[in-house]
């Protein structure tokens, strides 16, 4: 039984791979750029016709192999070549029609939650917290007025005489804004400015020490570190340590923060600190966000774990900007909605105008600000649309300018509470040449040194940097590093969605690029599964003379590029699909390497955990499923194998129940190549369980039978294996049914219907309809960031029924409806605990032949929501929503990272989403989700195109129904403990991997299992990522355990849901997590490793509060 090393791989979280593999195993070499310069956003033609080549190929290649697409599934286990051919006559076999052992195995049953666990989400939200931002647009007319000069603001005034007493003190704090791709790939910038940006700073900046400049984006950063002399090294340490340079934020990337995961904004941050400890010995101390589209809280929070103290944000709809600006709250601090105290509180200024380059921030005319900007001087590339150009400060024009200035800073500084002002000086990759340092920092030197030689005009002005800016601020103010006093208004709530002028809502980038959305999820679970299994082997390895045999530095390799190819995709151009088409295949070829980089590290990783020294092995292929979540699972596993008698013994040898289902090709054609089997697999926390897979002459495995619904029935001869009923569309229902609930499916759409919770005996409406979205007449219409619809969605109609496949099988039971754009599933497990309490929902989307045309799924129910539902943010808390009236559509959509609910006094409907897109309830009872959209143009936002470059793409989801009792107006909501579950369950899928035994390798244990018993159902491992030793690429001997105490929701149904896991209050024992190793040390760190408290010590108790995400370094032997 040969078997080559691969993978197989499950269901939902890896069905993007199948189809990536096709597209990407471009290779590289192809789309390496040649030498010469070109101008932003071109694309040498001959490449982009392999590309394109390429791409159609790929188009090709999936629509044959649309089924393996639609079925979610990846390689095909060959079990034996050896068996003589007049044996493989699938006829021949007897196939069980009775149960084998137990279908479900007995797992233990834990006790239920502890009551005091359920006090916090009671409690959260209680208490008033100054400014609440559900309020704020509540009350904003979201009006816009001609503001003047200042179109979107309003006439500023003062009096000349205000700053008598106490002088302006004015940080000009230059910047550079580097996007990691955007029109340009990542390389191809570094080679054409960023590198000369970093170079020209360290000679610039040494010239006069009163120049400050400053960075934020590591990606960069440590690219020209690496290659710079040791020289140049010592400049920049000098310079950092004199205050010259300061490196703000310090991630990996400047992050969108609407779309990415929580794991992978903090493991960004780790990436970029980790670096930054090692080269330079710097720890950043603000936060710098001038380019996201829109700011989230989780942001908020991590920065305030990490150990920041204040950040910055720009992109905010103009309305709240003026409003803030009329109050004086655009400096507050930030506090999260769920924080019963004040230990979130962190410092943030919000700058006040349209953008961040210099016409928009020295003050409230853009006119005049474009003035100041030295590199518009007459001659050069860019001019001032303004149509008055800056002039060079002499003697004869210095006193006339700096008046000039001066009354910008004066007006921008009545927008604030205290004497002290902010004004960026910079924009998208400034500061590459030579002369444009000499243009800004002599001339700004020229007008501060008049300006501070004239006491009678009250100002101090100089260069800064962020933090010098803070620095005065708290200073002026009296805040300290830890008050939070009523000084600054506290916040609470986020910045979505965000408008930069008219009703031109940023909210089309939630969902843009939809496939390379899921990818980023596929790769982070892969990592996140890499990082925990990597760890335990590193110390397996150890222990024993394996250490030779486990490849541990290779593999922290291929892990160190994959956190920073995930790194990368977090950038505010990537993950939210607004860059060139050439800079997305670049990311997704990152992405792509990584994830097969992945596999590689998970598979070395556990034959190290499951080896013994000894023996033979029994049996000829065997199937490891390992489970990433860190609690006990049952879960169904479904993999291809190439014949249809296979036998599956337990990791105790005993036989499980089977079910094999039919491969297609095509909606109506079984392949023979290939067929699914699908079994439960009961796995222990963040263990890995063996199979045994024979191949055998007489099955007791069960097939599932089929039914196809077809406009006109075709007699076809029977299929020689599986039971196939050929029948006509009907106005008659399709019924699915398990244990908990019962469908109804109309019989001529295939589409949901209702649902009956066998509970409670309710009937409830739930259907499942698709709809269209256009784009508006007007001139400005949608693109990669916008959203701007002509109207409400048109209903999807088909002139034809679609052809709809019903599968009904012993684990599963499913329905599959054939549209045209769309293939659309609908699964029901069999199975008793978690994964049979909610379906699972699979969209395979195919629009490349629509224009300027967007696909929504729509779900409407008899649920009485009242214009209020529930958006996840970053998948690390639940933020309420009001979908208002008196604002556009396209306002009313939000980001969605991994669910969104609606609900009423007893029910509650939760979409749960393996991918980032848009969502919205636009009448009461429904949900909808934006799929995929393509844009013929581009939406003048500086990307220059439309997004056409759509693929077939795989959104899938899990409908959950719950019954709830109670109430809440609360700015504040949180998931049940089933809903948890069932999010992870979605997000983490076991990994099963296949491997064949005549590699001499020793005998195996029949399962690994690390931990002592699973963490409680509050608790999850974010990570256990090995740190990088003080040298080279390489592990050190210790890791970093993050943990995160779920906040939840109590008032829901009591009956048994089936969690394999209790709460305990948020303590954990820390000699009683692991039982395969001893817990060496266990010291508590910030968030991103940066700080130790003051008295680190080892600690024997976890001991955490709901919602907190903590760090430990922690040492395993």
């Amino acid at each position: 039984m040969k078997l080559s090393r691969q993978f197989t791989v499950f269901g939902s979280a890896v069905f993007c791979v199948v189809i990536f593999s096709l597209y990407l195993m471009l290779d590289r070499g192809h789309f390496d750029h040649p030498k010469s310069p070109r101008r932003e956003g071109t694309f040498p033609k001959g490449q982009l016709s392999i590309l394109q080549e390429k791409i159609d190929h790929l188009e090709r290649l999936l629509a044959e192999n649309n089924e393996i697409i639609s079925n979610i599934r990846d390689s095909v286990i060959n079990l034996s070549e050896s068996v003589k051919d007049g044996q493989k006559n699938p006829e021949a076999i007897n196939f069980s029609q009775g149960s084998v052992s137990e279908l479900f195995p007995s797992a233990s049953v834990l006790p239920a939650v502890d009551s005091e666990d359920c006090l916090f989400a009671s409690k959260s939200g209680s208490h008033g917290s100054g400014v609440q931002m559900l309020d704020v647009y509540d009350i904003l007319p979201f009006d816009n007025p001609d503001g003047g000069v200042w179109k979107q603001g309003f006439d500023i005034t003062y009096n000349e005489n205000e700053w008598n007493s106490e002088p302006l003190q004015v940080f000009v704090v230059p910047h550079s804004h580097n996007d990691p791709g955007w029109l340009k790939t990542f390389d191809d910038y570094f080679r054409d400015q960023t590198q000369h940006i970093l170079n020209n700073m360290v000679i610039k900046l040494q010239e006069d020490n009163r120049r400050k400049f400053m960075w934020s984006e590591i990606s960069y950063f440590s690219k020209w570190w690496d290659g710079i002399d040791s020289q140049k090294k010592d400049a920049v340490k000098r310079l950092i340590k004199d205050g010259q340079f300061e490196i703000v934020t310090g991630g990996w990337v400047m992050p969108d923060e609407a779309s990415p995961h929580y794991f992978s904004l903090i493991d960004q941050l780790i990436e970029g600190h980790q670096w930054l400890e090692k080269n330079l010995g710097v720890k950043p101390k603000s936060g710098w966000a001038i380019d996201p589209f829109g700011h989230s809280p989780t942001m908020a929070y991590l920065l305030k774990r990490a150990g920041f103290s204040n950040m910055l944000i720009q992109r905010v709809h103009y309305s709240v900007k003026k409003h803030f600006a009329t109050q004086k709250t655009l400096e507050f601090f930030w506090r999260q909605n769920w924080d019963l105290g004040s230990s979130t509180d962190i410092l943030c200024h919000m700058m006040p105008f349209y953008s961040y380059d210099v016409p928009h921030t020295c003050g409230p005319d853009p006119k005049i600000c474009c003035q100041f900007d030295f590199k518009r001087l007459p001659g050069g590339r860019v001019s001032c649309p303004w149509r008055v150009p800056p002039e060079a400060i002499h003697a004869g024009n210095v006193q006339h300018r700096a008046w000039m200035i001066l009354d910008q800073y004066r007006k921008k500084s009545k927008l604030f509470r205290t004497k002290v002002l902010l004004a960026p000086l910079g924009d998208d990759f400034r500061y590459a040449e030579s002369s444009e340092w000499d243009q800004q920092y002599q001339n700004y030197q020229k007008l501060f040194d008049y300006m501070n030689s004239h006491p009678e005009w009250h100002v101090k002005a100089q260069f800064g940097t962020l933090s010098d800016y803070f620095e005065a601020l708290r200073k002026e103010s009296n805040v300290g590093e830890k008050s939070s006093n009523s000084f600054f208004p506290v916040l609470s709530g986020d910045f979505f969605t965000y408008a930069d002028r008219d009703h031109h809502y940023w909210s089309g980038y939630f969902t843009s690029r939809p496939f390379y959305k899921r990818l980023d999820r596929v790769l982070e679970s892969y990592l996140r599964a890499a990082e925990i299994l990597y760890s335990m082997a590193l110390v397996q390895s150890s222990k024993s003379e394996k250490m030779s045999v486990f490849p541990s530095v290779d593999n922290y390799k291929l892990l160190t590029e994959a956190r920073r190819n995930l790194g990368l995709f977090q950038h505010h151009d990537a993950i939210t699909g607004t860059s060139k088409d050439w800079v997305v295949v670049d990311y997704g070829t990152r992405l792509f390497h990584s994830i097969m980089n992945l596999k590689k590290v998970l598979i070395d990783s556990a034959h190290i955990l499951i080896l013994k020294d000894k023996g033979a092995y029994n049996y000829d292929t065997y199937l490891l499923i390992y489970n990433p979540m860190e609690q006990e699972r049952l879960s169904v596993v479904s993999v291809n194998v190439n014949s249809p008698r296979v036998k599956l013994l337990s990791p105790l040898g005993k036989p499980v129940a089977v079910q094999i289902s039919a491969v297609w090709d095509g909606a109506t054609t079984v392949s023979h190549e290939a067929y699914q089997i699908s079994f439960v697999a009961h796995l222990p926390p963040l263990g890995l369980g063996v199979y045994q897979l024979l191949e055998v002459q007489s099955s007791e495995a069960v097939l599932a039978d089929y039914n196809i619904y077809l406009r006109n029935s075709r007699q076809e001869k029977p299929d020689r294996l599986f039971k196939i009923k050929e029948m006509q569309n009907s106005v008659d229902n399709i019924i699915l049914e398990n244990s908990y609930m019962k469908l109804w499916f109309s019989g001529m759409s295939g589409l949901l219907e209702k649902i009956n919770t066998k509970e409670d005996g309710k009937n409830r409406q739930m259907k499942v309809e698709f709809a269209w979205y256009g784009t508006t007449s007007n001139r400005d219409k949608s693109g990669a960031y916008l959203f701007l619809p002509d109207g409400d969605a048109k209903p999807y109609i088909f002139t034809d029924p679609p052809t709809i496949r019903v599968a009904h099988g012993r684990i599963f039971s499913e329905v599959v409806c054939f549209f045209h754009h769309v293939t659309h599933t609908i699964r029901l497990y069999k199975v008793q605990g978690l994964e049979g309490q909610s379906l699972e929902v699979s969209n395979v989307v195919d629009i490349r032949g629509e224009y300027n045309r967007e696909l929504a799924m729509r779900i409407s129910s008899d649920i009485n929501s009242q214009n209020r539902f529930y958006t996840d943010l970053n998948g690390y808390q639940i933020q309420p929503r009001l979908t208002m009236s008196k604002l556009p559509l396209q306002a009313n959509i939000y980001p969605m990272t991994t669910m969104a609910y609606i609900q009423d006094v007893g029910v509650r409907l939760t979409l749960h989403s393996a991918q980032s897109l848009g969502v919205a309830s636009l009448k009461n009872g429904q949900l909808e989700v934006i799929l995929d959209r393509r844009l013929m143009q581009d939406d003048n936002r500086g990307l220059g195109q439309g997004v056409q470059d759509n693929k077939i793409t795989a959104n899938i989801f899990r409908f959950l129904l719950e019954r709830r009792q109670g109430t809440e107006k609360a700015p504040v909501s949180f998931p049940s403990l089933l809903s948890h579950m069932t999010s992870s369950f979605l997000n983490h899928p076991v990994i099963p991997m296949s491997t064949y035994a005549d590699s001499g390798v020793p005998e195996m244990l029949n399962t690994f299992s690390p931990l002592m018993s699973s963490m409680p159902c509050d608790m999850h491992i974010v990570n256990l990522r090995t740190i990088q030793s003080k040298v080279d690429i390489e592990p050190s001997d210790e890791a970093t355990l993050i943990l995160h105490r779920k906040g939840f929701d109590c008032r829901f149904s009591n009956r048994d849901i089936g969690l394999l896991c209790s709460s305990t209050q948020g303590k954990i024992k820390v000699h009683k997590l692991f039982n395969k190793f001893r817990v060496e040390s266990l010291t508590p760190a910030s968030l991103s490793l940066m700080h130790s408290p003051p008295d680190t010590r080892n600690i024997s108790e976890i001991n955490m509060s709901s919602m907190e995400i903590n760090t430990f370094r922690i040492r395993l032997r």
